[in-house]
């Protein structure tokens, strides 16, 4: 496989998570080489976003014979997980063209995360062509992680369980650590009600919203706590039509990371204890956790040190960090199955004009891949 070919092809087939059939047309390319691999493919229809698909690779080795039972016993399959959705609106590609220059592959989704793709195709290929396939591998690739998986979440959770292990192709760290441990998000929309007046003539009247919403505002960013790696940070904000006018109505959007269990249910318990300070005005509050937090647990720290034995087999020193961003690592991380994320390629400047991935790490991420099928 012509792993920059297949990845200019993808980047070059723009793929905003809000345009639906924009991201079918990823999917079509991406389930033509899945059944060019011999995969049992599925494409999972979507009325909101995009079509999921679903690709399954069977093991070209015999299952393992039980001589007792005298039956085989198949494996669980290892899980793929990637994502064809970008944040990039359609006609970015003109602004920022696919190319490559000094080691670096630019364009839209190259990095977040196209590339991710291209590298499980070409590891499987590798392994048919080779060694076989040790155990089954399912490959998903969803159309809206970029906007909450939303409605590909529950999908996500059900094949989890069924798989033995499951890799997340986000992109690595920039030093190509894999990501072992991601913050939960999720959010809150606050608006606050006043009463509209005539800011010269009436004054006095009105009840500013915007007003409140400062009070607000302020006491939420209050809980924040750095100690527990909780955030909370007020980043949009909607009120007022002219300056004359008392403003009636004010909207804000929190964004909420947590590190720590319990963390959630404190902010939900706190968000609910707001009650407005000037009389005669009225709060409306709704929120929800997204994703829940990827510890660096017991069963993250195992996984993590099979995969850097198996790595230290084909000279590669795999190492491991973290990040505040989710994944739809997050969804796998509770159910206590072995999870590796951030299994994508190395490269710098995603969701921006700046994003590349290094060239040499799709060859670099496929030869990982390909030894932790054959070995895990």
């Amino acid at each position: 496989m012509d792993m920059k070919s297949l990845l200019k092809k993808l980047v070059e087939t723009e793929s905003p998570s809000h345009d639906r059939e924009a991201v079918n047309h990823v999917g079509a390319l991406v389930a033509a080489e899945a059944n060019r691999l011999g995969a049992q493919t599925e494409i999972i229809s979507n009325q909101q976003t995009g079509n999921h698909v679903l690709a399954r690779f069977p093991s070209n080795h015999p299952s393992t014979f039980n001589l007792q039972l005298a039956t085989f016993q198949p494996s669980n399959p290892i899980l793929l997980l990637c994502h064809m959705d970008t944040v990039f609106p359609l006609g970015a590609l003109a602004k920022m063209p696919f190319h490559e220059a000094d080691g670096k592959i630019f364009g839209p989704g190259t990095l977040d995360m196209k590339s991710g793709i291209v590298i499980c195709l070409a590891a499987i290929e590798e392994l048919q062509n080779t060694d076989g396939l040790k155990q089954p591998v399912t490959l998903l690739c969803t159309s809206d992680e970029e906007i909450g998986s939303h409605t590909s979440h529950e999908l996500i959770e059900k094949l989890g369980k069924e798989s033995a292990a499951v890799f997340v192709f986000e992109p690595a760290l920039v030093d190509g650590s894999l990501k072992t441990w991601r913050k939960g998000g999720g959010g809150y929309k606050v608006t606050v009600k006043g009463r509209a007046a005539h800011a010269g003539g009436d004054h006095e009247k009105g009840r500013n919203a915007i007003e409140e919403m400062a009070h607000q505002i302020i006491a939420i960013q209050k809980l924040t706590d750095y100690t527990k790696q909780t955030t909370l940070n007020v980043g949009v904000i909607h009120g007022g039509t002219v300056s004359n006018v008392v403003p009636d109505e004010a909207i804000i959007e929190v964004d909420v990371r947590i590190m720590q269990p319990g963390e959630w249910e404190r902010i939900e318990v706190e968000m609910n204890k707001l009650k407005p300070v000037l009389n005669g005005t009225s709060l409306h509050i709704s929120g929800q956790l997204n994703r829940p937090p990827m510890p660096f647990d017991e069963t993250m720290s195992a996984t993590f040190a099979k995969a850097q034995s198996i790595a230290a087999g084909i000279g590669m020193d795999l190492k491991a960090g973290g990040t505040g961003g989710a994944s739809d690592g997050n969804f796998i991380a509770p159910l206590g199955i072995p999870l590796l994320d951030g299994m994508g390629a190395i490269g710098e400047g995603y969701h921006s004009e700046r994003e590349f991935i290094f060239a040499d790490s799709l060859e670099q991420k496929k030869n990982l891949l390909v030894a932790l099928l054959k070995n895990w």
